[in-house]
């Protein structure tokens, strides 16, 4: 089981479009074979072993669960860089709608209905993101010649991913 990637791990086709109930069953499936406590009577090799497995595999679900972290891991399969950080090129029109859901969620405490307005931006951001997966989708189907196309799309997922997540935070906070 070592030394594969995480669709091989979970015997998955590697593809973006994964049945979510069917990776939580494998992993499940596989957690309970794997799970360190069923080669507690093992030999030391047996153990580092099963809890390396484990670990590989709790990774691998992590992974492929999320679709902005699938989209990254399938580039990297590819040979693709993800983890430019610095480099920022992306439209302008994304860019400037960024900054506008930002602003719009940074000004919250001005509404009278500060939830509603929430709920709009999550809303918003929600739509925004299967839009971003419908890019990365169809780039990523053409192969090498969308690998370029598929990269600004999943840089694109993770910018609303993160709105999202500061979304969430300010659901909790008003809760």
């Amino acid at each position: 089981m070592t030394g594969r990637n995480h669709f091989e791990l979970l015997g998955l086709p590697a593809v973006f479009d994964l049945e979510l109930t069917d990776l939580t069953a494998r992993y499940r499936s596989l957690q309970q074979q794997l799970h360190p406590d069923r080669h507690a009577g093992g030999s030391d090799t047996d153990r580092r072993l099963a809890l390396q497995l484990t670990a590989s595999l709790n990774d691998a679900y992590q992974t492929l669960r999320d679709p902005v972290r699938r989209a990254r891991y399938l580039l990297q399969l590819q040979g693709m860089t993800t983890d430019d950080d610095n480099d920022t090129r992306m439209q302008p029109e994304f860019l400037m709608e960024q900054m506008e859901l930002r602003e719009r969620l940074a000004d919250l405490h001005r509404h009278d209905d500060p939830r509603t307005q929430l709920a709009e931006l999550a809303s918003r951001t929600e739509r925004l993101m299967q839009e971003k997966i419908a890019a990365f989708r169809l780039a990523h189907a053409r192969g090498r010649d969308g690998l370029d196309q598929a990269r600004n799309a999943m840089r694109e997922m993770q910018f609303v991913d993160k709105l999202r997540r500061e979304i969430d935070e300010r659901e909790e906070e008003l809760a």
